[in-house]
């Protein structure tokens, strides 16, 4: 279906290039034919020139001059998270994707890539080489290092995507426009660094399995790339614990949510914790105790310490929070049920010098273990009660907490509802401005879905 520039687009694809002068031709024509035979609705190709040094701007604009449904952005420094970023922050699209200029993924797989957005079900989607299903042809070297890195992923950034690094991906606008403030890699990185933050986030991604097949003459310096994600890993680590990134204020802004785990799981996770907790606290009170020290003083040097490792413990284990926001006011609510295990276990104490005042440090550790299970039991209860888990971040404020917080303004083409002045139900999505963006486009073309249709995309003829 062809477009023209009155309509906006449903699909914005991106493709970085530099120095692809002669690549770029037969990169944009394949992907044109194939959008304007399977795809139904108004798209657009951009070609991001990266201050290519050949004449890669030059074809670009020919191309573009020839063309109304292409468009080319150039550049002055180069870096593909930098075009991308750029791009995609400028687009008027409803969806924003990108692809490889030497189109080493299979364009079949570019209807599953745009289709779980499009329907709302998904925030960002990726092709995946890696995901059950896909069909790869590239060289050992280049296996064994993806396969190396997205290991390392998994066991340093807890990502549960298997591919970060396939040049084909997708997001919706209004997803876009809250994570791409925050994701600072202008190179290779960007993939990940993008990825991340949406999955700790709570958003949701959608992996397509694809048909992949190796570029014999890219020029991606694979090694250099490797150290540069490995220094790229080091430094959102540290963003994402400092709180520098405010995951759970753009979950909440996208109404996606953690949803609560069952009690099952959160008492096993309390009761771990618990139990290291209570390992910690009784280890340093003998240790303190057969070292001299008053046993009341002891304890509450011992039990201060195993607090403040049980409350930061629970709040990232158990309940799921992460980065430096609202630690401290957590901490201070730890130190509360502090005081009322230090009174449990005290008592304890002060009974069992009534009773026995000759008992030795073993029986003293046993009736303060007794009393710190009964401590944990109100624990338990007292943080079930008050706290909700949010989207990787801190706990979940009251809906009339989250309207005053800056940045927590609904998402564009979300209205709220009287009385409520923020969605944020658990994985409700944002399915609006996507379908309405659909639809817009429908009535602009001049044309609608058969009956019936509005839930599903039906191809049609290429106009």
């Amino acid at each position: 279906m062809s477009t023209t520039s009155t309509v906006r687009p449903v699909l914005d694809v991106v493709i970085p290039v530099y120095n692809e002068q002669a690549g770029v031709g037969a990169c944009v024509r394949r992907l044109t034919e194939h959008l304007q035979t399977t795809f139904p609705y108004p798209w657009r190709v951009t070609i991001a020139d990266n201050a290519s040094t050949d004449a890669t701007l030059e074809v670009a604009r020919r191309i573009a001059a020839t063309d109304e449904r292409v468009r080319v952005v150039h550049l002055a420094a180069k870096g593909r998270g930098r075009a991308l970023k750029q791009v995609w922050t400028a687009s008027d699209a409803h969806i924003l994707a990108y692809m490889d200029v030497d189109l080493s993924t299979d364009l079949d797989a570019l209807w599953p890539l745009v289709a779980p957005l499009m329907s709302g079900h998904s925030d960002l989607a990726i092709g995946s080489r890696l995901a059950p299903g896909a069909r790869v042809v590239r060289g050992a070297k280049r296996e064994f290092i993806s396969r190396c890195y997205n290991l390392l992923l998994r066991t340093g950034l807890d990502a549960g995507f298997t591919d970060a690094q396939c040049g084909f991906k997708a997001i919706r606008a209004d997803v876009a426009a809250q994570l791409l403030p925050h994701v600072q890699d202008t190179a290779w990185f960007f993939d990940t660094e993008l990825l991340v933050i949406a999955q700790r986030c709570g958003l949701r991604i959608a992996e397509v399995p694809v048909d992949w097949y190796d570029d014999p003459d890219s020029r991606v310096d694979v090694t250099r790339t490797a150290l540069d994600d490995l220094a790229g890993m080091r430094l959102l680590r540290r963003r994402l614990a400092t709180g520098d990134i405010p995951v759970e204020r753009i979950a909440a802004a996208m109404g996606r949510g953690r949803l609560r785990g069952g009690l099952g799981r959160e008492i096993g996770r309390f009761a771990g914790v618990g139990v290291a907790s209570t390992v910690l606290h009784l280890g340093l009170f003998a240790l303190l105790g057969a070292g001299g020290m008053a046993l009341q003083l002891a304890n509450t040097l011992a039990l201060l310490i195993a607090t403040i490792f049980n409350t930061g413990a629970n709040r990232r284990f158990t309940f799921g929070a992460r980065g430096r926001a609202g630690a401290l006011g957590l901490q201070a609510q730890g130190l509360a049920i502090f005081a009322l295990t230090w009174a449990f276990s005290s008592a304890a104490i002060w009974a069992l010098g009534a009773l026995a005042p000759q008992a030795p440090t073993a029986i003293a550790t046993a009736v303060v273990g007794l009393a710190n299970v009964a401590a944990t039991v109100v624990k338990f209860v007292v943080f079930r009660s008050r706290l909700r888990p949010a989207g990787d971040g801190n706990f979940e404020p009251e809906p009339a907490q989250l309207a005053t917080e800056p940045g927590n303004e609904p998402a564009a083409g979300r209205p709220t509802e009287p009385g409520r002045p923020l969605d944020t139900e658990p994985h409700a999505g944002s399915r609006a401005p996507v379908q309405r963006g659909l639809a817009q486009a429908w009535r602009q073309l001049g044309e609608r879905p058969t009956a019936g249709s509005s839930d599903s995309i039906q191809p049609v003829a290429a106009g």
